[in-house]
């Protein structure tokens, strides 16, 4: 038993990495799109104001969690161990949205903003 703590705090530490670069990629995008359409336009212009400045900040971070998350799938195959299938799938979902925040954060707005747009 003493096996399989070791694989699940390295595949739980894979995921969390995943999940913060999801955040963080979120929060980078949020300077293109209010961050909670639901609050005030003057709160809503505030936040993305402030978001707009940590956008650097906040695309290197994301990018820094995918890369932590796949060096710890790397570790994991390294020391033999088979890594979840669960947390493989949320590393490779979190990079292809940090990427596409990160390069096209633009046309998500205008995609998010246009389905947003048909459900009123």
């Amino acid at each position: 038993m003493k096996n399989q703590q070791p694989t699940e705090t390295r595949s739980k530490g894979k995921a969390l990495a995943s999940l913060a670069a999801l955040g963080s990629a979120v929060l980078a995008f949020s300077c293109c799109l209010p961050l909670l359409p639901f609050l005030a336009a003057a709160g809503a212009a505030g936040s993305s104001a402030f978001f707009v400045e940590l956008r650097p900040f906040l695309v290197a971070a994301s990018l820094g969690f995918v890369a932590l998350g796949f060096f710890q799938g790397w570790r994991e195959k390294q020391c033999g161990r088979k890594p979840s299938r669960w947390s493989t799938v949320l590393l490779w979902f979190s990079a292809v949205v940090v990427v596409a925040f990160t390069f096209f954060p633009q046309e998500l707005a205008n995609l998010v903003a246009d389905l947003v747009g048909r459900w009123h």
